[in-house]
């Protein structure tokens, strides 16, 4: 089992260290402190249901649904671009301080619509859970499930780690000026995947 488990496990690890636009939410969650548990395991659990898919089979549906992969991709990119003004808004126009504290947190239902957006609308995901993980899988047969655990497994640390390890970053975002760098990085890095998207 360990034979499989482990390479599904540090490949899955590999492919979600790369700052994206999921990655950044978490981080921002994790230093507000708002909603983290909820925010790590939607992210997780997507995760889990995408590489199961992959595993099982199901990177082929987008050769039986041409028109899925746009969809997915200019779905994507117009709720990136959004994010993006929304980020960069927020970077200049907010005076006050911006410490975690001093925020109303936003309600549980909008935070999870705003990750599972983030995570369901962005075809990456697709390409790395389902079809790149789905596709190595065939090399470990017999073991598929244990390379799918693994998988999974590295997307739980992750998450997690990302997402509760981030208050040990709070003192440092405690200055208005720290935030405001992080609103702008979030736009840049939503704003890149936007245009990567949008490329033909």
């Amino acid at each position: 089992m360990t034979s499989a488990f482990f390479p599904g496990f540090f490949l899955s690890l590999s492919l979600i260290l790369a700052i994206g636009a999921q990655n950044a939410f978490v981080l921002r969650q994790g230093l507000r402190q708002e909603h983290v548990f909820a925010v790590c395991m939607a992210c997780a659990l997507s995760d889990a249901v995408l590489i199961a898919a992959g595993v099982a089979g199901f990177g082929l549906a987008s050769n039986a649904l041409p028109w899925l992969e746009p969809v997915l991709r200019y779905g994507g990119a117009l709720f990136l671009l959004i994010y993006a003004a929304r980020s960069f808004r927020s970077a200049l126009r907010n005076h006050s301080g911006l410490t975690p504290s001093s925020r109303q947190a936003a309600g549980l239902g909008a935070t999870l619509a705003t990750c599972l957006a983030l995570t369901w609308l962005n075809p990456h995901v697709y390409l790395d859970t389902v079809v790149l993980l789905g596709s190595i899988s065939s090399q470990y047969e017999g073991r598929k499930v244990a390379f799918a655990l693994g998988a999974m497994a590295a997307s739980f640390v992750f998450f997690f780690t990302l997402g509760f390890g981030a208050r040990l970053l709070r003192p440092v975002f405690a200055s208005q000026a720290a935030w405001r760098v992080l609103d702008a990085l979030v736009g840049l890095v939503m704003l890149a995947i936007a245009v990567k998207l949008l490329r033909p």
